[in-house]
């Protein structure tokens, strides 16, 4: 018997360099290893590229706007749609469920694809929550509040601080808990407003406190408005002290300076006034079924409907896939300064409701 089994017949060790020899342990597994490998890298690819495409079609879907809010449908058929202050109160929380709850959720603070790739709707929502919290204030300090000395809501105290939260937390807490805590909140004092038995609550329909929140939105919106116009660049003269030969300022600034916005952050400006405008419109119809009484004092009623007529179109379809920013009169059209005419419209028209509420 041959025991030396390493050990050919020419008496050397080794195996003969003449005869053929498959790799491995001579049953082929050196090659099945490498096929394993290619069929592992080959599912893993597809399975990429499976879900890449399931997320860009998601994130297409998740890119689209929420429809307009009618401020009817939510309290239709609800007993106390009458009490003073329960549309708009109503209609801030339904602003604030959209916000959470549209296709997608809330994207800002997203941290995976599809909601990664996604900066024209978190800058849509940064609109809305900007209004949102514009309100809650106005909520907080007068809307609520009989006078200045008077004790505030205690609802709308801790509504207010919940939607002023960190909007890009992603845990520890979570910036939709909190938002959700905040809507809580509002919907507390929207139950205690509708106990007519009671008066835990109060929502003061007076001139003076419909000036204050459109005193906010008119200083929002001539924001947006100038940070839309900036797209093409424009030069500015300082008028910061104009008006007042005594007033002063913290440092010196440049007599004349150039104003233009980025050329990146475009699209986020047009979507952020967008956002902004869509939660505007229907708080304005809200407002004016609850003040009512006081425009109608004022013959002030079609002034509001037109501020609400001049931002409606700030709501229609972009056709472009991308936001466009021709020069001037240039041939490429600039959807800015399309958007920018229809807020400083508005803005006007709200400077004139403003003074016209502020006549005795």
């Amino acid at each position: 018997m041959k025991w030396k089994f390493w050990q050919r017949g020419d008496d050397t060790i080794g195996p003969d360099p003449t005869e053929a020899h498959t790799l491995g342990d001579g049953s082929g597994s050196g090659f099945s290893v490498a096929s394993a490998s290619s069929s592992l890298a080959k599912s893993a690819l597809s399975i990429a590229g499976v879900y890449l495409t399931v997320a860009a079609l998601v994130g297409i879907w998740w890119s689209f706007e929420p429809d307009r809010i009618d401020i009817d449908q939510p309290i239709s058929e609800t007993p106390a749609a009458n009490v003073t202050g329960y549309k708009t109160t109503a209609t801030t929380i339904e602003v604030a469920r959209t916000l959470l709850h549209k296709p997608g959720g809330y994207l800002t603070n997203d941290l995976f694809p599809p909601g990664l790739w996604l900066d024209n709707v978190p800058s849509w929502e940064m609109g809305a929550l900007t209004l949102l919290r514009d309100t809650a204030r106005v909520y907080r300090n007068d809307f609520s509040r009989s006078q200045s000395q008077s004790a505030e809501d205690p609802n709308l105290a801790e509504a207010e601080g919940k939607f002023f939260f960190d909007n890009n937390s992603w845990f520890l807490p979570d910036t939709e808990g909190e938002y959700e805590a905040g809507i809580d909140f509002f919907e507390a004092y929207l139950e205690q407003l509708a106990n007519t038995a009671a008066n835990d609550a109060q929502f003061y329909a007076r001139s003076d406190n419909l000036q204050v929140w459109l005193g906010a939105m008119e200083t929002r919106l001539g924001s947006l408005s100038q940070r839309l116009s900036a797209s093409v660049g424009k030069r500015q003269l300082d008028t910061s002290l104009a008006g007042d030969t005594n007033a002063s300022q913290s440092t010196a600034t440049p007599d004349e300076r150039l104003v233009q916005t980025p050329w990146l952050e475009i699209d986020n400006v047009f979507y952020e006034a967008r956002g902004f405008t869509w939660a505007l419109i229907p708080l304005l119809e809200a407002i004016e079924q609850d003040f009512g009484d006081v425009l109608d004092k004022k013959a002030a009623r079609v002034s509001l409907r037109q501020i609400v007529r001049e931002l409606e179109p700030t709501q229609d379809t972009l056709w472009s896939p991308i936001v466009l920013n021709g020069h001037g009169f240039g041939v490429v059209s600039n959807h800015s300064l399309i958007m920018a005419s229809h807020i400083s419209r508005a803005n006007a028209a709200i400077i004139d409701l403003r003074a016209l509420l502020a006549q005795g």
